[in-house]
């Protein structure tokens, strides 16, 4: 394995000592001082680094002294047992024995990905009792959403104010360990969500001895953006990158709202530095989600880029909502989910709501290129009352849409109980402080004062709490709320999707590009793709309740799905809310 080189935190030495370094430009003395109440002396480097070797090991507690009076955790910290308030914990990452040595990943586009939330699911423990099912029902690889170390004890992952610290309240990082190998011993990937965009509101304190972080020209949602211009904080980032991949053996990373990064340098850097970084013959995939449709970053060392765009199309077409971003998406919503199908984004340097040109030309990307779903955590989530699309949109278009998401060539991502046809909502929590927990409480329901449903403040007051403990209690998946029947109906759609998907899908995905697609109604479309060994797949989506005529399949086709299609006698007719995948061999 290839080293990976550590500048930030508190790196165990060989002969059981410990380098502790910080870059502090703006203090004057730094010293660290262990749980034992002993204080050593960090000494002044070049460039703001101050760094010393102790002589402790794994499992000392520390926090950094700043100018004699400001004790904080380490940034770098790798462990905060007593989250982020508590002293940072000196972490071995060697000690793990792996028993999956030989894995080397899995190729991009066998990826099936299953996203979830790390509590929600019962923490590291939790999720790893559930690979076999989640293998059984076709998943490649889990995505957990980010397990970075937050306030408190419940987090969607997004308030992280130590990236290289795993939640403790999920479990201890050598448990996180244990899931990954355990995943890759079932033949599993394992994806992590990471947030280089911003810190949480609560825990960080990078600006109170090193400014030089953060920007002040450039506000953030979150506050001053951070300045990826400085090579310090540049390889903080990478340097956590490098350690999902090397330390922990994650096979790949998701990088979170990307377009919030207006250093694209960075962005290129980081991939860079992970590709070289990966040994040879080792699979590592990295996904960007990035409003800002730069498909250039597809060619530059990135995999794929969530396809919200597409997303939001089929929602529009489900749901008939034209609210908040999906105004963009309300008119001539058949022909843009036409042009998501054959080029990739739908946007591609159009103006859009906000007024400015959103996009990049997407269509010499191959669909691989773009990740496909339903549901995720932010499109469930975001929603004021968290509600799933199953609560949202009649369930034979719901499945006439799953037959185009996980049989078409882009990668399909599936979210944390829609396979079993979960009516619980995945609701916005936190477990902050009184005081940051009003303010949450406030901003999230003032964020919804522009939606017809809220426009009145006292029905906004109906938006639950993030951080009263219910919320988080609600929004945990429990098969035991809902119909038996149901549920096993949901699951063998699913089932039966994905066994296509692996059978007839995924072997010719390599080289795979796209064929053409044709408009056959509102709400119809009829997309076309060559595959990699020459076959041609066509998938016909009929969204509206009424039929629509389509090419009936030729001679020598096989048709490999089938939702309600064949209720009609006349294969030239697609009735409403039914997909019909065809497949014609090479020639």
């Amino acid at each position: 394995m290839h080293d990976l080189t550590r500048l930030h935190g508190a790196t165990l030495q060989p002969d059981g000592a410990t380098s502790f370094s910080l870059w502090a430009p703006d203090a004057h003395s730094v010293a660290v001082r262990l749980g034992d109440g002993s204080v050593h002396t960090l000494h002044h480097q070049d460039d703001g680094w101050y760094s010393a070797r102790v002589s402790c090991g794994a499992g000392t507690a520390y926090r950094f002294l700043i100018d004699g009076q400001l004790s904080v955790p380490d940034p770098a910290s790798r462990y905060q047992p007593q989250g982020v308030d508590g002293p940072s914990c000196v972490i071995d990452p060697d000690a793990f024995v792996w028993q999956c040595r030989q894995w080397q990943g899995r190729p991009w586009h066998e990826t099936v990905i299953y996203e979830l939330h790390p509590g929600a699911c019962g923490g590291f423990a939790g999720i790893q009792a559930r690979l076999p099912e989640l293998l059984e029902l076709g998943i490649t690889a889990i995505e957990l959403m980010p397990v970075s170390q937050c306030p408190g004890q419940r987090n969607w992952g997004y308030d992280g104010v130590f990236p290289f610290a795993p939640q403790a309240s999920y479990g201890t990082p050598d448990e996180l360990r244990q899931l990954i190998d355990s995943a890759h011993a079932q033949g599993l990937m394992v994806f992590m969500d990471v947030v280089y965009n911003h810190f949480g509101p609560h825990g960080n304190y990078l600006g109170e001895y090193a400014s030089g972080f953060f920007r002040q020209d450039q506000p953030t949602p979150w506050g001053a953006a951070i300045d990826f211009r400085a090579a310090q904080v540049c390889d903080y980032f990478c340097e956590n990158a490098l350690m999902w991949v090397l330390d922990y053996r994650i096979d790949g990373l998701r990088l979170d709202a990307v377009h919030a990064i207006r250093d694209a340098d960075f962005l290129r850097t980081l991939a860079q530095r992970v590709r070289s970084a990966v040994p040879d013959g080792r699979q590592v995939h990295l996904m960007l989600e990035n409003e800002r449709n730069q498909a250039s970053l597809l060619n530059q060392g990135y995999d794929a880029q969530w396809n919200d765009d597409g997303h939001h199309a089929l929602h529009v077409l489900l749901t008939g909502e034209s609210e908040s971003y999906y105004s963009d998406f309300a008119r001539d919503t058949t022909i843009k989910l036409a042009r998501c199908l054959q080029e990739g984004f739908i946007y591609q340097g159009e103006t859009s709501r906000g007024g400015g040109l959103r996009g990049e030309p997407s269509g010499h990307l191959p669909p691989t290129a773009f990740i496909l779903f339903l549901q995720n955590h932010d499109q469930v989530g975001n929603r004021a009352l968290g509600e799933r699309l199953i609560n949202l949109a009649d369930h034979r278009a719901i499945k006439a849409a799953l037959g185009l998401v996980l049989l078409c060539p882009m990668i399909p991502l599936l979210f944390m109980g829609e396979e079993w046809g979960c009516e619980q909502p995945f609701l916005f929590f936190t477990d902050h402080d009184q005081e940051l927990g009003k303010a949450v409480r406030e901003g999230r329901r003032n964020e919804f004062a522009d939606f017809a449903a809220f426009a009145d403040e006292a029905l906004r007051q109906r938006i639950p709490d993030p951080n009263v403990a219910a919320t988080y209690l609600s929004s945990v998946p429990d098969r035991s709320q809902g119909n038996p029947t149901l549920q096993e109906d949901w699951l063998a759609c699913y089932r039966s999707l994905l066994r296509l998907r692996h059978a007839h899908i995924v072997p010719r995905l390599p080289g795979s590009l796209s064929d053409g697609t044709h408009i056959l109604g509102e709400k119809a479309v009829s997309a076309c793709w060559r595959l990699g060994d020459g076959s041609r797949l066509r998938i016909d989506l009929n969204l509206s309740e009424h039929a629509v005529a389509v090419a009936a399949p030729d001679p020598g086709t096989t048709v490999i799905h089938d939702y309600r299609a064949s209720l009609s006698r006349d294969p030239g007719l697609l009735p409403g809310y039914s997909t019909r995948a065809i497949l014609d061999p090479a020639t």
